[in-house]
């Protein structure tokens, strides 16, 4: 049977510790005991770990020969920020699906109080994805950046930057990863109602290349849990 995989909160030499909620749920949802045995990620690498002590609070571990980690995939989501609850299952189900990182952005179509607490949810969006990284077994969770406007985001240095525009009627999506593709690549994927023709310009001036996902009208968490399984699937 395939272990479960933790992100360890300390670890220093051969010993690693969960703390805090990751703690309190081994021990209390899964009944963690001593002498089971986890996958750890500590710092850099994945070894296998085998319980040492248990309470609500703490679980420790010590740490023995390194593990598989597993493949990173080299693409990014820029990700124009729509309503929190559907944001949030996006940067859930792309975690899993093993995005690199995600930058969120406040788009001209971005409704004001979503740009306004925006920055106050960061934080709440990285407990999601390392919570999601651990269940889908990564190595790491994918780096979530502040957010930010769009022409700051269009700053962030990407080899290959795809544009998922619906209005792009000539190049799918498949088609142009079928060409030699440089990683790491971003994929741009914008919020309801679409990017404003003054971003679509922006973009094309920072030498984005748009696509399209096909003829159906997505929305935009599915868009990029669309567009990320079809460059996976693609490219690795």
């Amino acid at each position: 049977m395939t272990r479960r995989r933790w992100i360890a909160d300390e670890f220093e030499a051969d010993r690693a510790a969960l703390t805090g909620s990751h703690a309190a749920h081994l021990a209390r949802v899964l009944r963690a005991r001593p002498g089971q045995q986890f996958d750890i990620v500590a710092g850099d690498t994945v070894r296998l770990g085998t319980i040492t002590a248990v309470t609500p609070e703490r679980v420790e571990f010590t740490l023995a020969e390194e593990v598989e980690a597993g493949a990173v995939t080299e693409i990014s989501m820029l990700l124009a920020i729509f309503k929190f609850d559907r944001f949030e299952w996006a940067i859930e189900k792309c975690t899993e699906l093993g995005v690199a990182s995600i930058l969120p952005v406040i788009a001209r179509r971005t409704d004001a109080h979503l740009a306004q607490a925006a920055a106050k949810r960061a934080e709440r969006w990285r407990r999601i994805a390392l919570e999601a990284s651990q269940q889908s077994r990564r190595s790491r969770p994918p780096e979530i950046l502040e957010p930010r406007r769009l022409k700051d985001a269009l700053e962030v240095a990407f080899t290959t930057k795809v544009l998922l525009a619906e209005k792009e009627k000539k190049v799918l999506l498949r088609d142009l990863l079928s060409g030699e593709i440089e990683l790491p690549m971003v994929l741009g994927v914008g919020p309801e109602g679409g990017w404003a023709e003054e971003e679509v310009k922006l973009f094309e001036a920072n030498a984005w290349r748009p696509a399209s996902l096909g003829d159906n009208i997505l929305r935009a968490e599915t868009a990029a849990i669309a567009g990320l399984a079809a460059a996976r699937t693609m490219l690795f």
